[in-house]
């Protein structure tokens, strides 16, 4: 086996790791010990690749939402859009793993707040920026109804959110955010 493929397994490895202990103990509790310890592998080299616990952190909820261009869609269906393209990135695969790390952790340590921001400002902000006056203000209100959302039926797990289908959660929130997008903020 090559160095190089040798070295991405464990670098995968340490990310599985880093990805599942900062959701399930969060940023302040989960250890670069028991990272290694779960990736199977000794802790120098979680250093040797990541540097540091804030390099591994950030490593682990590097992510990108792959939202639609709005400007393509008929203003009317922006909101739905937005919002079952949303629940979709929740729903499954590593997208959803990364996002709820970031959320549980951005509740309480400031770097995973300022990384949930960046996120959301830019990646949000580029899609909404274009087809709206007003782009940032309406962005963070976009970010807050769905970030609200994720909190409760993702991290929390409030049993009527949570029971709600998808379809259902969609047509009760896609009526607010299309307000965010053009109605008036004022």
């Amino acid at each position: 086996m090559a160095f190089t493929q040798r070295s991405e397994e464990t670098r995968n490895a340490i990310l599985t790791a880093a990805r599942r202990r900062f959701a399930d103990d969060g940023y302040e509790r989960a250890t670069i010990r028991a990272i290694a310890a779960d990736a199977g592998i000794d802790p120098s080299m979680v250093m040797r690749y990541y540097g540091s616990k804030d390099g591994l952190f950030a490593a682990a909820v590097d992510v990108t939402l792959r939202l639609p261009a709005l400007d393509d869609l008929p203003a009317g269906r922006r909101g739905e859009t937005l919002v079952r393209h949303f629940l979709s990135l929740w729903e499954g695969g590593r997208t959803s793993d990364v996002l709820t790390v970031l959320l549980r952790s951005a509740v309480t340590n400031e770097a995973a707040a300022d990384r949930m921001r960046s996120v959301f400002a830019t990646q949000v902000g580029a899609v909404i920026g274009p087809v709206t006056e007003d782009g940032p203000a309406r962005a963070a209100l976009v970010a807050s109804q769905l970030l609200g959302v994720a909190l409760c039926r993702y991290v929390v797990r409030l049993p009527e959110i949570v029971a709600l289908d998808t379809d259902a959660l969609v047509a009760a929130l896609a009526p607010t955010v299309q307000r965010y997008l053009t109605e008036p903020l004022g």
